[in-house]
């Protein structure tokens, strides 16, 4: 077997390093960091296919250090203890530095990170952690208050592009339709290692690439997109803020994400039931009620058909009117309670259940239905509801037309 055709294509200097502008660009900080050739460890976060462990190499190619690569997945801290027994041995004997690149970081419990901490701090090694999720969740306080926290974003249509073209190179005697080339930029959604895999697969299938043939060799963009992580919270961040924005189109796009990405469809109808109260209340009541209904709905239908109960209720609840005075009330009223002194409930307001009770006039001079004695007599009823220190208090205030 050939050389693969990612570790071909990837560069030998920053020159030639596609995306990430704003690390390895003139004044980025990574790139100031390899002019000075020193270099600290650092957590590099982003999503597949953005360039982290290929920076990662160039950072150890840059200042001359001992590249080792090392998986969370498939390694723990025997081989740590190896590679840092290595490490030791090469700065003393040949004054050279070691690069421990390791990808998936986020996948090493806490006490397999702290294995790190003593040979980061005392220089043994210069840490490079890779992680698709946000460090500050996944990676320990202390490993990263010894790194640089350097964030990567997915490539553009523009820089998907380079890599492509770079890479078709490398076939010559393959001809490549203009269509099919389009197709693996926008169907590789921003990864480059989904580009790179798409291309080697097409390559195999015919010596013509047609549209049809990039079409087989990526049928699908891949949806990076783990429900346990950052990814899905951001999702769903940006869904429920497009309803609350009253945007519709947004709304759906971003439920179409977490369908596609096989999200569970009850998380959804969860989240949509509780904007209804919180965002909506009040200024359209039915809200709730469809949202309860959704939620029912998707419970008896299940997938895929749910996904237009889902969408019919999104869309709704994106275009109805809003309203925060309940929820600004309730959490007034809850905020009261823990700040204020609690006075007694008014005794007008109190049970009467006994003639004891009565005594101490519980009960005693509560008019029941102040509303329907206004109706019979136009005499307007005072009556206090509140505790005596909250007198005149407002929690509810509706904020709506």
């Amino acid at each position: 077997m050939g050389i693969p055709l990612a570790e071909q294509l990837r560069p030998e200097t920053l020159e030639g390093f596609v995306g990430q502008e704003h690390l390895v660009g003139k004044n980025g900080p990574v790139r100031k960091m390899l002019e000075n050739k020193k270099v600290t460890s650092m957590i590099l976060w982003g999503p597949p296919g953005c360039g982290k462990t290929t920076l990662a190499k160039l950072i150890a190619y840059y200042v001359n250090a001992d590249y080792i690569a090392f998986s969370a997945v498939t390694s723990g801290v025997k081989e740590v203890r190896d590679i840092i027994h290595k490490a030791k041995d090469r700065k003393k004997m040949f004054k050279q530095d070691t690069v421990l690149f390791v990808d998936e970081i986020h996948r090493f419990n806490k006490a397999q990170q702290d294995a790190f901490l003593p040979h980061v701090e005392d220089g043994t090694i210069v840490l490079i952690g890779a992680t698709t999720e946000n460090p500050g969740f996944e990676v320990n306080a202390p490993l990263i208050s010894r790194s640089q926290v350097y964030v990567l974003y997915s490539l553009s249509n523009v820089e998907i592009e380079q890599i492509i073209k770079k890479a078709i190179k490398l076939y010559p005697k393959h001809k490549w339709e203009k269509d099919a080339i389009k197709h693996f930029i926008k169907y590789s959604n921003g990864d480059a290692r989904t580009a790179i895999n798409a291309i080697e697969l097409a390559v195999s299938m015919s010596k013509k690439i047609t549209l049809r043939v990039a079409e087989e060799a990526i049928q699908r963009k891949a949806i990076f997109y783990d429900k346990k992580g950052d990814w899905h919270y951001d999702t769903i961040s940006a869904f429920i803020k497009s309803m609350r924005g009253n945007d519709p189109d947004a709304t759906l796009h971003y439920l179409a994400r977490m369908i596609k990405a096989g999200e569970d469809p009850v998380f959804i109808a969860r989240r949509m039931l509780i904007f209804a109260s919180e965002d909506i209340g009040n200024a359209q009541p039915t809200a709730l009620v469809l949202a309860t209904s959704c939620m029912q709905a998707v419970h008896m239908i299940g997938m895929p058909e749910a996904s237009l109960i889902l969408a019919q209720t999104a869309t709704y609840l994106a275009s109805a009117k809003k309203s925060i005075a309940s929820t600004n009330g309730i959490t007034q009223a809850m905020s009261d309670i823990d700040e204020e002194n609690l006075d007694p409930i008014p005794l007008h307001l109190r049970n009467p259940s006994n003639k004891i009770m009565k005594s101490f006039g519980y009960g005693k001079g509560h008019t029941r239905y102040p509303w329907l004695v206004e109706k019979q007599t136009g005499e307007k009823i005072k009556q206090e509801y509140l505790p005596k220190n909250l007198k005149g208090k407002k929690y509810y205030i509706p904020d709506w037309k």
